[in-house]
């Protein structure tokens, strides 16, 4: 007899057949209902867009979060520039005259070590003091430019190869040193391979120092009078918007004027003109600061370090007894381009020219042109008397610094002279610079301000319209 079974019902949530699961459409379910979400509120702006109430509205809502964004974009905007600034003068600059003074610093105590082999008897204690200084604010500049917490692989990587053969030179000059009162001939061939060292690894990597924290500086300027394209496009449509509000009103209601609107588009109209003299004013002042500032001590620097490079040949040129004709064709070449032939060309006559209006400048720069005329007089009388075989007169021109006709009398003078022309160079940066600050004094405050006002202005203007309809 067959055996018959009659389906019994599936409770709910039983599994159709063991093992299997009912399918799961919430994923699906939960991404229906956001299309669905924004398809509702697409309708609902269409719906709104169709009626003149719904249109003011939308029309409100969008230029109170335009206003609000210009005046938040306008606010950082002034506030990048402001710390633009502020970073020139507090950190960028002094970074790279402190790099310049590493290589000023290096340079003369290559060139004292140098002299104190040149004079007779003991080394004059004066010379001995001034190397040790001159080592000491080296390391004290070298710190101050690792210091940048922007420093590139370019910077790190020059500042690590002073730190590291710095010691190496100040022993070979205290070996050279102690063998030279001993009265050993070694002595001038340890000199020779510190001074090797301070020409061929430390000062190239000084200078790139400086080379490179003076391309980051010039960057700098350029970013802080870069024109705010973002800011003047977000003003001109925000402008742009409000007076075609006002006009689709005056269409619509046949009034003239609405004054909420009106608030709103004066206090953008004066923000814009506010930032533009503001910006104007900011830029004229950085390019001054470039042009009469930082660009000036640039070529000061390096015309002290073509000085500083001469100065070294002239008293290795003594040293090397005759052997030395590379440091007399270097001499040649690294004074003509500090001062030219006479003292009066090469980049002290560029830098002399571009002071034309800044007469404190001009007469420390006609002094520094006068001391290397007088230094490569003094020179040339070094070399006769070499030449004629008169070795301790010679040398006693060349480091005697209480002579009159000494070429490191002239030479110090002509240091202290660009030194100070340096100083007033980068008193000319940082009075522009901080002129150009000052111009943008409460401009991000006022952005906020203005923004916020505006804001107001929208709404207040459009919710009088909209009260008409009701």
């Amino acid at each position: 007899m067959p055996i018959t079974t009659t389906a019994q019902p599936r409770p709910p949530g039983q599994l159709t057949s063991p093992g299997q699961m009912p399918p799961d459409n919430r994923g699906r379910s939960g991404l229906r209902g956001v299309v669905g979400l924004a398809r509702a509120g697409v309708r609902t702006v269409v719906r709104s867009w169709t009626t003149t109430p719904g249109r003011l509205t939308l029309i409100a809502t969008g230029l109170v979060i335009l206003t609000l964004l210009t005046g938040l974009t306008a606010a950082v905007m002034a506030q990048q520039k402001t710390d633009a600034v502020s970073e020139l003068t507090n950190r960028r600059e002094p970074l790279t005259a402190a790099a310049g003074q590493v290589y000023r610093a290096l340079s003369d105590a290559d060139a004292t070590a140098s002299s104190s082999f040149l004079s007779t008897g003991d080394e004059p204690p004066a010379l001995r003091v001034r190397f040790i200084n001159d080592i000491a604010q080296a390391g004290v500049f070298l710190a101050r430019a690792a210091s940048d917490p922007e420093a590139g692989p370019e910077i790190s990587r020059q500042i690590d190869i002073i730190g590291e053969y710095l010691p190496i030179y100040a022993e070979l000059v205290g070996t050279a040193r102690a063998n030279n009162q001993q009265g050993f001939p070694a002595g001038a061939a340890y000199l020779r391979e510190a001074s090797q060292l301070m020409q061929s690894t430390i000062l190239p990597a000084a200078e790139a120092l400086y080379e490179a924290d003076t391309r980051a500086l010039a960057d700098r300027q350029a970013e802080a009078r870069g024109f705010p394209w973002l800011t003047a496009l977000l003003v001109t449509g925000l402008l742009a918007a409000l007076i075609a509000t006002q006009l689709y009103l005056k269409r619509r209601t046949k009034r003239v004027f609405n004054i909420g609107l009106v608030v709103a588009t004066a206090a953008i109209v004066v923000g814009m003109l506010w930032s533009s003299a503001a910006l104007i004013t900011q830029s004229v002042l950085i390019s001054s600061s470039e042009t009469n500032g930082s660009e000036q001590v640039d070529r000061l620097v390096r015309a002290r370090i073509a000085g500083l490079k001469a100065r070294v040949d002239e008293t290795l040129l003594l040293v090397s007894r005759g052997e030395g004709q590379q440091y007399a064709e270097e001499f040649t070449r690294m004074s003509e381009e500090m001062a030219g032939k006479d003292g009066r060309g090469g980049l002290l006559a560029e830098a002399r020219a571009a002071a034309e209006g800044h007469d404190a400048l001009a007469a420390t720069l006609d002094k520094a042109q006068e001391h290397a005329a007088a230094w490569l007089k003094a020179h040339a009388k070094v070399r006769d008397l070499d030449d004629e075989g008169e070795y301790l007169e010679a040398a006693s021109v060349a480091i005697d610094d209480t002579r009159e006709d000494s070429s490191a009398r002239a030479f110090n003078k002509l240091d202290i002279e660009l030194n100070t022309a340096i100083q007033h160079g980068r008193q000319n940066f940082f009075d522009d610079a901080s002129d150009a600050g000052a111009a943008l004094t409460l401009l991000p405050w006022g952005w906020i301000v203005l923004g916020f006002v505006a804001a107001g202005g929208v709404a207040v203007g459009i919710q009088e319209r909209l009260r008409e309809y009701r």
